[in-house]
């Protein structure tokens, strides 16, 4: 079980100096820095979410509505976003591999636009035991897996708890064991604990998407393109996020689930985890290690190769769709490779 949030009746002169003391209110306000968007990918950002709006399902599950994009024909291929992300990071991974593969992406619960049944706990665990129950619904038994962030770490998870269920996985920038949480989750966890993260950093950023954009607001953390995330991402992302008190505190209760650590102990699963690898790594990441893929690489019997790509952050597979294409055909036997 996450731990209980305060009540958000407290004083809020203490919140506010919690935010200041965490240099996170900072972070989310002092905008600084922050670059013009790029007129063409907000066009089709545009677009693709107006699309994502149109083409979004819901599977009633135990655990709640479950949103989801599917999207082709073929074998399952189930993308798990990051975090505070939801099912509109892999749109245009979708975009160029429905033509191989019948794409699944769902929103975590507490993320996206997921309904979250009431009391239901919602930490890597609880994704993992959703995610069967999704596919169940959806009558498929094996899928591809594709992860980024704490969505790597809910895979891993995945792919120990149901082995049989995982054809292959495409693990990108996330959680290894060593190396979670990251510390550069810290400030989260603090403001989390408070029951006020997505107030002290995410509000700022949705009501001005260009200090989102800034070198220290969401972008410059964890995109390399300046003119990203877009708009229209920022409001696919944070919009439901704060929508309302109860979703606020689901997204604290998300933040609160990556400690202590999920992937404790998950080392000897590793080992012996038959199922066939590739990773793809941003190597200007400063969330997680750049020596996690080779951690992976050594642990894990099956990796088949490691790619990295010197300028990527956290969340390039949002900005380097066509890699994350390329990786998954490659690892897939789907040709023709770029």
């Amino acid at each position: 079980m996450t731990r209980p949030l305060p009540s958000r009746s407290g004083d809020l002169d203490r919140r506010r100096w919690l935010a200041a003391a965490c240099g996170v209110a900072a972070l989310a306000v002092i905008g600084g820095g922050a670059h013009a968007l790029n007129l063409s990918d907000a066009e089709a950002d545009t677009a693709a979410a107006r699309r994502h709006d149109r083409e979004r399902r819901f599977a009633s599950t135990r655990f709640g509505r479950i949103a989801h994009i599917d999207r082709g024909q073929g074998p399952a291929a189930l993308f798990l976003h990051g975090f505070p992300l939801s099912s509109f990071q892999w749109r245009g991974a979708i975009d160029r591999l429905s033509d191989v593969r019948r794409c699944l992406a769902p929103d975590f619960m507490a993320l996206g636009r997921t309904e979250v049944a009431p009391g239901q706990g919602v930490t890597p665990q609880d994704q993992v035991a959703m995610l069967a129950a999704f596919l169940d619904v959806l009558s498929v038994d094996s899928v591809d897996l594709v992860a980024n962030d704490s969505g790597g770490a809910v895979a891993q998870l995945f792919a120990i708890c149901y082995p049989r269920r995982v054809r292959t996985m495409l693990l990108t920038n996330c959680d290894v064991e060593p190396d979670s949480p990251p510390a550069a989750l810290q400030p989260v966890f603090e403001l989390a604990y408070a029951g006020i993260w997505p107030d002290a950093w995410l509000e700022p950023w949705l009501k001005d998407k260009a200090k989102a954009r800034a070198a220290d607001g969401l972008g410059g953390m964890c995109f390399s393109n300046p003119a990203h995330p877009t708009d229209a991402a920022i409001e696919q992302y944070l919009g439901p996020i704060l929508s309302s008190l109860e979703r606020k505190d689901l997204a604290n209760r998300y933040a609160l689930g990556l400690k202590p650590n999920p992937l404790a102990g998950i080392e000897t699963g590793l080992r012996n985890c038959a199922v066939p690898t590739r990773i793809v790594w941003g190597m200007s990441d400063t969330i997680f290690s750049a020596a996690n893929p080779d951690y992976l690489a050594r642990l894990m019997p099956k990796v088949e190769g490691v790619r990295r790509i010197a300028e990527a952050k956290l969340f390039f597979p949002e900005e380097y769709p066509d890699i994350i294409a390329e990786e998954a055909r490659r690892l897939w036997r789907e040709g023709p490779v770029a």
